[in-house]
This record gives C-alpha cells, sequence and structure tokens, in this order.
C-alpha cells in the first residue's frame, strides 16, 4: 500500500497530491481506502491508472475525455474500445486545427504584405472597420476583404523577405545561417509554422562547414533529393554527391520504403558512406532508422545528419532517435519533410559557406 506522496512519487512526471486529490474529486480516480489514521492508500492498479490519465493528458487529452475513455474501456475490459476513442479525438483535433490553419492564413494575407501592397490594405482594413459585421454573413464579409486586399498584387512581384519579417517567430536568439535556412525552408514550403518544429543540434552549423570545406561526400536516399541539390556549388566546394537507392524511378516516400525493404544490397553502402559524410534524407523513414543504428552499434561517425523524411509513424519516431544521439543534426519535429526541403537545407549551407566563409554567428551558440 502506497501513501499519496509516494504515489505521486512513484508516477512522477510532476504528479502532486493536490493533483491526485483534484482527480478524486471529479471522478477520475476512485476513492481509496483509508488508513486507521485516514490516510490515503494505493494499490499497484491505481498507479496504473494514474500513468494513463498522465500519458493521455500528455497527449492532449482532457480530463473530462480521459474519464469517459477510461470508463468505457473498465466495460469492455479491454484496449480494443481505446482506438475508435482515438481515432474520434484525432478527428476532433484535426478539425481544429483545420479551422486554425484557415485562421492563420487569412492573417498571413492581411500581414504578409508588402508595401507595395500596404495602401490596399490600409484601405481595406478601413473599410472592413465600417461594416456592420452583424449584418454581413461570413461569406460576404471575406470577399469584400480580399477584393480590396487583392487588387495591388497584379502591380508588383511579391517581396517574399518583408513578408517573411513579418510573420515568422522571434528568431533573435539564433544565428544568422540558422534563420537564412529557417526562412527558406518555410519558403519552400508556405508554411510559417514549421518554423517553430526546426530543430538544429548545437554543433550543426560548425559540423557542416568544416566537413563540406574538407570536400565531404553528399549521401541522399535517393535520386530525387540528389537531383534537388545544388551541384554547382557542391562542385564549387570540392563535395561529390551519391545516393543510397539509385533507382531514377523513385518518385515518393512509399515508393521509396519500399524499394529500400525490397533490395539487399543496401547495407554494405550504407556502412561504406557513413563516416565523415552529409546524410540528406527526405523520403524514406527507414534509411534514417538504419542509419542511425549502425551509428549507435557500431560508433559510426556521420559528418551532419539532415534528417526530413516523411511519413506518420515511423518518420516522426526516426527523428526522436536522431535527436537522442550526439551526433550533428538538422531535423523537423514530427511528420512534415519532404526532399526539397532536405535538400533545401544542405543548399542553404553550402551557399552560406560560399557567401560567407568567414561567417562565425554559429559560435556563439
Amino acid at each position: 500500500m502506497l501513501t499519496i506522496k509516494e504515489l505521486t512519487q512513484t508516477v512522477g512526471c510532476g504528479i502532486t497530491p493536490r493533483m491526485v486529490r483534484h482527480y478524486h474529486q471529479i471522478g477520475l480516480l476512485p476513492p481509496p481506502p483509508r488508513s486507521e489514521g485516514n490516510y490515503r492508500l494505493y494499490v499497484d492498479a491505481d498507479v496504473q491508472r494514474l500513468q494513463r490519465i498522465v500519458a493521455l493528458k500528455q497527449q492532449g487529452f482532457q480530463l473530462a475525455h480521459i474519464k469517459q475513455m477510461l470508463a468505457k474501456q473498465a466495460v469492455s475490459n479491454g484496449s480494443e474500445s481505446l482506438w475508435p476513442q482515438l481515432q474520434q479525438q484525432y478527428q476532433t483535433v484535426l478539425q481544429k486545427l483545420i479551422k486554425l490553419r484557415q485562421t492563420a492564413t487569412a492573417l498571413e494575407g492581411l500581414l504578409g504584405r508588402d508595401r507595395g501592397c500596404q495602401s490596399m490594405q490600409a484601405e481595406a482594413i478601413a473599410q472592413l472597420r465600417l461594416l456592420e459585421v452583424e449584418t454581413q454573413t461570413a461569406q460576404s464579409l471575406s470577399e469584400d476583404l480580399w477584393h480590396h486586399l487583392d487588387a495591388a498584387t497584379a502591380d508588383h512581384p511579391e517581396n517574399f523577405h518583408e513578408a517573411l519579417q513579418q510573420l515568422l517567430p522571434d528568431l533573435s536568439q539564433r544565428p544568422e545561417i540558422e534563420v537564412d535556412i529557417i526562412s527558406h525552408l518555410v519558403l519552400a514550403c508556405g508554411d510559417v509554422s514549421l518554423a517553430g518544429f526546426v530543430r538544429f543540434s548545437p554543433n550543426a552549423i560548425k559540423a557542416a562547414r568544416e566537413s563540406l570545406q574538407a570536400g565531404c561526400t553528399v549521401v541522399s536516399d535517393v535520386p530525387a533529393v540528389a537531383n534537388s541539390l545544388d551541384q554547382t556549388r557542391l562542385t564549387h566546394l570540392g563535395c561529390p554527391w551519391t545516393t543510397l537507392l539509385d533507382d531514377p524511378h523513385l518518385s515518393s516516400a512509399a515508393e521509396a520504403e519500399q524499394t529500400f525493404w525490397q533490395e539487399t544490397n543496401w547495407q554494405a553502402r550504407l556502412d561504406s558512406l557513413i563516416d565523415g559524410n552529409i546524410w540528406v534524407v527526405g523520403y524514406a523513414p527507414s534509411v534514417l532508422i538504419k542509419l542511425l543504428a549502425a551509428v549507435a552499434q557500431h560508433h559510426r561517425q556521420p559528418a551532419l545528419i539532415i534528417g526530413l523524411p516523411i511519413g506518420f509513424s515511423h518518420a516522426p519516431a526516426a527523428k526522436r532517435q536522431l535527436m537522442q544521439l550526439d551526433i550533428p543534426y538538422l531535423t523537423v519535429e514530427g511528420t512534415s519533410g519532404g526532399g526539397l526541403l532536405a535538400a533545401v537545407a544542405l543548399n542553404r549551407l553550402a551557399a552560406s559557406l560560399i557567401e560567407k566563409p568567414n561567417c562565425h554567428c554559429y559560435l556563439q551558440e
């Protein structure tokens, strides 16, 4: 039997006795038996239930929803009832994300205006303020706004630099080269929120510049990534490039993943290309997983891994593994990625080395 203090210490994760008492009050935890001194007492089942609550809460579930899920699971006495609930919760969250994305897109359309559109922007906002919102439908309000805002877009080219300055989060504490890479990644995918998920190891920029300057080989997972590399700049730096899977017909992450598992000749090739080279993985998550396994098990040392494979389970897992190893890396948390983004990251590293060979901003980290 555990006291409430021992229960919270066993579960950890920031759980406090006060939180446990609150869970009792709302029915999330069943009332425990009491000792002769009137202390709450807990058993292993309580530990497991509280661990489930913590895990679900960390995944973003609300306490009321957790209570329903645990109640249904207790009735069915199995995990099969949890699966449809997770799917339902995912669809709910996804719909919220879609609505937030629509709102963000509208705000980007307002805030991401360069000087050539600012007069139209001011006029449109002024007219928007004069509208009687309660008498307007959302559609007419939107049409009225965009009609004025879009009028100036045909008069001049878009100034991406000005837009990014107004839309990107505060990156003033990041090195100049990192900011440049993040900006180009955002431009490549059109998603400003990506900036919040880009991750650099502390020594990534330094390792990249030193290895590129030394003429390392750049290894991509598939030819499509290699074809997106700035081969002119790599040639200037004396850096050759090659691919692990050399099938030129691979056109998707699914095909790359399938080919990787069907072929057997990649192991020796992977082993021979690890040490001292930059890896640019933008398609198959299994390539990154096997690469990291070789690094961890055989103490191999790539110069840098740009890990941006696409996927919904393996890719996020591979990126988490990458960030846990003591090697230079550049990645994007979650499912986002792709060959174009991976190539853009490498291309900006090469460009910064050529354009600013004496830049040491990254040493301020």
